[in-house]
C-alpha cells in the first residue's frame, strides 16, 4: 500500500505540478504580451513624440522662414523708401543750386548794365565831340581786330578818322625832318 500510496502522491504531485507549470506559462505568456504590448506602447509613444517634435520643428522653420522674409520685405521696402527720400534731397539741392546759380547770373548781367548804363550816362552829360567818339571808335576797333579775326568790317567814320591820323603822322613825320635839317 505504501507504493500505492507514493504513487497517488507522486501522481497527485505530479498533476500539482502540471497544473502550477500550466499557470505559470499561462502568467509567463501574459507576461510576455504585457512586455510586447508595453514595448509596442513605448515604439507608439516615441513615434508620437518624434511626430510631434517633427511638426513643431517644421512649424518652427516655417514661421522664421515668414519672418525672414518679412524682415527682408520691410528692409527691400525701407531701402526704397530712403533712396526715394534722397533722391528727392538731390534734386532738391540741384535745383536750390540752378536757382542760386542763375540768380547770380541775374545779379552780374544786372551790375553790367547798370554799369553800362552808368557809363552811357556820364558820356551823355560829359557831351563829348564827334572827334572824341571816333577817337574812342578808333580804340574799340583795336580791341577788336587783337589778331584773332579773319575779317573786319571798318565803319566809314572810322576810316576817316583812321585818314586824319594818318595825315597828322605824315605832317609830323615832316615837321621833324624839317627841324633835324
Amino acid at each position: 500500500q505504501e507504493i500505492t500510496q507514493d504513487v497517488v502522491v507522486n501522481h497527485e504531485l505530479q498533476e500539482a505540478y502540471d497544473k502550477l507549470k500550466e499557470e505559470f506559462d499561462a502568467l509567463q505568456t501574459q507576461s510576455d504580451a504585457a512586455t510586447k504590448k508595453i514595448a509596442d506602447l513605448e515604439k507608439q509613444a516615441k513615434a508620437e513624440r518624434e511626430r510631434r517634435a517633427a511638426v513643431t520643428s517644421a512649424e518652427g522653420e516655417k514661421k522664421a522662414a515668414i519672418l525672414v522674409a518679412e524682415g527682408k520685405k520691410e528692409a527691400t521696402i525701407l531701402e526704397a523708401e530712403a533712396e526715394k527720400a534722397a533722391q528727392i534731397l538731390r534734386a532738391e539741392a540741384k535745383k536750390e543750386a540752378t536757382i542760386r546759380e542763375a540768380e547770380g547770373q541775374a545779379e552780374a548781367i544786372l551790375a553790367v548794365q547798370r554799369a553800362n548804363a552808368d557809363g552811357i550816362k556820364l558820356l551823355n552829360e560829359s557831351a563829348p565831340s564827334s572827334e572824341v567818339i571816333k577817337l574812342k571808335g578808333l580804340e574799340a576797333f583795336g580791341r577788336a581786330a587783337d589778331g584773332k579775326a579773319t575779317k573786319i568790317i571798318i565803319p566809314s567814320e572810322i576810316q576817316g578818322l583812321a585818314g586824319l591820323v594818318s595825315g597828322i603822322t605824315e605832317v609830323a613825320a615832316e615837321a621833324k625832318k624839317g627841324t633835324e635839317v
